[in-house]
């Protein structure tokens, strides 16, 4: 049993927070091709997807019971729905194209759709940037930021396109809506190198 603990001081916890902390706030999400001939502005959508996540990830626990008690063991691995919250333009050409994938799956008026999944299923990468062009960067030279951490979500396909509330009340704001995917698995690529 341990009797005490070294203090930590305010100047070892800044020397272990390397880079001064990831921010939440710096990442790009691309979503480089669509499905089938659905017109797609992968570079807009760089721009317009104000919200994401990495991946969330659950392996279960398999209970066996034994005499009265409960051993754990590790089960099977799956990987979460993913979901990312895009601004939308008076043009409404993002929100289009989802709707059009979303229909190439299932069509509103027949229920038919594309059975094929090579035909409805893309990829996507979520990059966590950092603050300089390089990690723990010293200063704020350079035109790129530094990949901090990559992952490639594969065989993905949505399963629900939020609605778009509308409102009177509603000012000062643009409109946005959320769409989730279901994904396959992912993949975690290079990072510590600058995204142009």
């Amino acid at each position: 049993m341990a009797t005490s603990r070294e203090n930590k001081t305010i100047s070892q916890f800044k020397s272990a927070l390397i880079g001064g902390g990831a921010r939440s706030n710096l990442f790009e999400v691309e979503l480089p091709n669509f499905p089938s001939d659905i017109s797609w502005d992968a570079d807009s959508f760089r721009f317009m997807c104000k919200a994401a996540s990495m991946p969330a990830q659950t392996i279960t626990s398999i209970d066996i019971p034994f005499r009265g008690r409960t051993f754990k063991v590790a089960g099977d691995r799956s990987v979460d729905t993913w979901s990312v919250t895009v601004i939308n333009d008076e043009g409404f050409s993002l929100r289009n194209a989802f709707e059009q994938w979303s229909e190439l799956i299932a069509k509103l008026d027949n229920n038919l759709g594309a059975t094929d999944p090579s035909a409805y299923m893309v990829n996507a990468k979520v990059f966590q940037l950092g603050r300089g062009s390089v990690v723990s960067s010293q200063d704020n030279t350079g035109s790129s930021n530094v990949v901090l951490k990559e992952y490639e979500f594969i065989d993905i396909f949505p399963t629900e396109i939020s609605s778009i509330d509308l409102s009177y009340e509603n000012v000062d704001t643009i409109e946005e809506f959320t769409v989730t995917f279901q994904v396959q698995s992912f993949s975690v690529l290079g990072a510590g190198t600058p995204n142009g």
